[in-house]
């Protein structure tokens, strides 16, 4: 015990410099991220985490910097060095990874994708949540998050989409031969609106569409747009049910709903 205190009075000068360098660097990098973000939100520059967490860790890189000669008694210059004639290995057995950091510097920079964009990626469709340093968090209407590696979004193919489209849903319809289709079209219009008035995106409403003929009648779709949070499942059964026995169509021949 008496060592163990020798020691830590002979080195308290570099402990307490120490933990006040650590405490620093921790309030400066918390109070960084979140002047980050909010001056992200301030201008055209996409918000997204890889800003802040970039300069989060220089923040870190300077703090042991600061430390690494006065208590610990190692000269940054040499871990510099040492880390220049390693680079050639560390870049091979990092280049997925470096891939990724340039990637995503890549696509936001060229604002490819921000958080908020609608897009399709390798047929899976959602929500852009956050571009990390390394990969993309895509949220799709079912819940589920796809973690997607930046440099793949720079390999494959990428589709953005507007909001209608992503939450479009189909059901498909076969009309009586001979019905008016304007009064077909008010009656389906105004039975879908009111079955699915909770679940519509707003701004929206439904719409009928007719496509061509069939042996049974005028063939048509009706297209309606669900808000986030709605299963689109969800939205096709309501209307499947709702037309159901509908006496303007032909029951026979409606087909299975389709997802655009």
């Amino acid at each position: 015990m008496e060592r163990i205190f020798d020691w830590l009075l002979a080195n308290s000068g570099k402990i307490i410099f120490l933990i006040i360098v650590l405490i620093v660097a921790a309030v400066a990098s918390r109070l960084i991220k979140r002047g980050t973000m909010r001056l992200l939100d301030k201008t055209d520059v996409p918000s997204a985490s890889i800003f802040a967490n970039i300069l989060r860790v220089v923040v870190w890189v300077i703090a042991t910097c600061m430390v690494l000669q006065p208590v610990f008694g190692i000269n940054p210059s040499t871990i510099i060095t040492a880390l220049g004639v390693g680079g050639v290995a560390i870049s091979l057995g990092l280049k997925d990874t470096i891939a990724n950091v340039i990637g995503g510097f890549g696509l936001m920079l060229g604002k490819v994708i921000q958080p908020g964009d609608e897009v399709t990626i390798a047929g899976a469709t959602g929500t852009v949540k956050d571009i990390t340093w390394r990969h993309t968090v895509v949220r799709e209407r079912g819940g589920n998050e796809l973690i997607i590696p930046n440099s793949v979004l720079n390999t494959k193919e990428l589709k953005k989409m507007p909001a209608s489209n992503e939450s479009l849903v189909t059901v498909p319809f076969t009309a009586r031969a001979g019905v008016d289709t304007d009064a077909v079209t008010a009656r389906i219009v105004a039975e879908v609106s009111a079955a699915t008035a909770d679940m519509q995106l707003d701004g929206t409403k439904p719409l009928v569409k007719f496509t061509g003929f069939s042996p049974y009648g005028m063939e048509g779709q009706v297209w309606a747009f669900a808000k986030p949070g709605v299963f689109q499942s969800t939205m096709r059964d309501t209307i499947v049910r709702t037309l159901a026995g509908s006496d303007f169509l032909e029951q026979g021949a409606m087909g299975d709903a389709e997802e655009a």
